[in-house]
C-alpha cells in the first residue's frame, strides 16, 4: 500500500480546507480563523499546524498584539495536488462532507449552478472544457477577499472533474 501525500491528507479534513479557503486572499491568525469558524482557538490552532506542516501555508507576518505575538499564515499558492486513489477518495469524502455543510447555508434567493456528469467526449473537449474550469476557478480564486469584506459576498465552490476508466479496464 503506498503512503497517502502528506497534502491530500492534510486537506482531507473538512475543517481544514475551510481553513485553507478562508486564507487564500490573504494571512489569518488562528484567533481569526477560530472566530470566523466558530470553534475554539485551541482547535484552530492545531489544524492550522497540520496545514503549516503539509506546506500548505507559511507564516506571512507576526505582529505585536495586547502584549503578545500574533502570527498570521497565508496559503501557499500554486500547490499541485497528487492523483493517488487514496488520496482522491480522501479529497472527495470532504469535498462531499463539505458540499452538504455549504448547501445548509446556500441562500435561496441566489442563483447557483448545479451539474453531474458521466460523459463520452473526444479527449479535445475533455481538454478544453478543463482548462475552462481551471480558469474559471483560478478567476474566482484571484478575486477572492478576506471574509466580511465589505461590498463582498460569500459563494460556494466545490468542484472535481477528472477523466474516468474504460468499462473493463484493470484496476
Amino acid at each position: 500500500m503506498t503512503e497517502t501525500d502528506p497534502v491530500l491528507r492534510a486537506l482531507a479534513h473538512p475543517l481544514r480546507l475551510r481553513m485553507m479557503t478562508l486564507m487564500w486572499p490573504g494571512p489569518l491568525s488562528a484567533a481569526e480563523l477560530a472566530r470566523e469558524l466558530e470553534v475554539s482557538h485551541a482547535l484552530a490552532s492545531q489544524h492550522l499546524r497540520q496545514l503549516r506542516d503539509a506546506g500548505l501555508v507559511e507564516m506571512a507576518e507576526e505582529r505585536v498584539r495586547r502584549g503578545g505575538r500574533e502570527r498570521r499564515y497565508a496559503a501557499v499558492r500554486g500547490r499541485p495536488l497528487s492523483a493517488q486513489r487514496e488520496g482522491a477518495v480522501l479529497l472527495a469524502e470532504t469535498l462531499a462532507h463539505t458540499l452538504r455543510e455549504r448547501i445548509a447555508r446556500r441562500d435561496p434567493e441566489g442563483d447557483g449552478v448545479t451539474s453531474d456528469a458521466e460523459l463520452w467526449v473526444d479527449p479535445q473537449v475533455w481538454e478544453d472544457a478543463r482548462r475552462a474550469l481551471v480558469e474559471a476557478t483560478d478567476a474566482l480564486h484571484a478575486a477572492a477577499r478576506p471574509p466580511r469584506t465589505e461590498g463582498t459576498m460569500p459563494v460556494g465552490l466545490s468542484l472535481m472533474a477528472f477523466p474516468l476508466r474504460r468499462p473493463g479496464a484493470a484496476d
